[in-house]
């Protein structure tokens, strides 16, 4: 008689121990035929110890990675220590179902593996490998590492528009300034801002104030490219990074940027509100301490627009 493992009755404390026990277990000689098979082996595998013992595991289970397990009982057969496998570094060795009812974006049963080399004298005559099901700490890992990534998005972002709130775009400026005092080249950016937005909320309402903001983010959003970095510097004021992008480049961009957002008025429930930008450009030039001075040299520029009757696109143009 066997039970539905495939195992033997009367077994031992130790045995029972084994097959009860909520780890899969299993033993294999140095040709990765299969000496042992317990219970939870058979249950996720399908496969009971009567069908596998005696056989090569590969044989039995072609769809393992077997250049890796290979290396790995090996190395216990040649340094006769332990070795260790946890879901992070592979996610499954066996290819066994969860029962969870919300997978979390996990597919297989996550197993952590011990790899434990069973000593005659000082002889490793076989390697016990232990699979312990780790799925719900896969999942809540996974859950914990988009938690932070979320919470991390939302540091950044400008909590009404959407883009790079100051912080953000300061800090990716700063990296790109670095990076062009190390190695060179162009780097350019934008500084403009809604021209009579004081007016727009005392005319039309705060609610239309910040729907005009948003619509500006998505306008200007849609005329950059991915490289380049959008935020919202305070207020009506917006700023945009141009990385690798000389100062008559960033001009002609800063001109789209202008017209896209002058382009038609902005509906703000029901209401339509006419809106202008005006834009200060400044590049990276010799002698520029740190990227403050870029955002100086950027302002002044957007004072001068401002000054010359706004709704327009200004170079910074360094005094002689």
């Amino acid at each position: 008689m066997t039970d539905p493992a495939g195992q033997a009755p009367g077994l031992s404390l130790s045995e029972l121990v084994v097959e009860r026990i909520g780890l899969g277990v299993f033993v294999v000689d140095r040709d990765m035929t299969v000496q042992m098979w317990n219970r939870f082996m058979h249950e996720h595998s399908g496969m009971s110890a009567q069908q596998v013992i005696g056989r090569s595991l590969f044989d039995s289970f072609p769809d393992l990675p077997r250049a890796w397990l290979t290396r790995k009982v090996n190395s216990v057969f040649l340094l006769c220590t332990f070795a260790f496998s946890s879901c992070e570094q592979r996610p499954y060795v066996f290819r066994f179902e969860h029962d969870r009812p919300i997978t979390g974006g996990v597919d297989f049963m996550q197993q952590n593996c011990t790899f434990m080399p069973l000593m005659r004298g000082r002889d490793v005559v076989a390697v016990c490998v232990t699979i312990a099901d780790a799925t719900d700490v896969s999942i809540v890992q996974r859950e914990r590492e988009e938690a932070v990534a979320k919470l991390r998005e939302y540091a950044n972002q400008d909590g009404l528009t959407g883009i790079a709130n100051r912080r953000h775009f300061e800090s990716r400026l700063r990296e790109a300034f670095e990076r062009w005092q190390r190695h060179g080249g162009e780097l350019s950016m934008l500084l403009f801002d809604l021209d009579h937005f004081k007016k727009i909320n005392d005319e039309f309402g705060h609610t239309a104030g910040d729907v005009v903001l948003r619509e500006t983010a998505q306008r200007v959003s849609a005329q950059i490219q991915r490289e380049n970095t959008f935020g919202r510097f305070g207020g009506e004021e917006f700023a945009l990074l141009l990385p690798g992008t000389d100062l008559d480049d960033a001009m002609q961009i800063a001109e789209q940027v202008r017209l896209a957002i002058g382009d038609m008025p902005v509906d703000a429930d029901g209401v339509s509100v006419p809106v202008t930008a005006s834009c200060g450009v400044a590049s990276a030039r010799p002698g520029l301490a740190s990227h403050v001075s870029l955002v100086n040299d950027a302002d002044t520029a957007l004072y001068i627009a401002k000054r010359e009757g706004r709704n327009r696109s200004v170079r910074f143009a360094q005094p002689r």
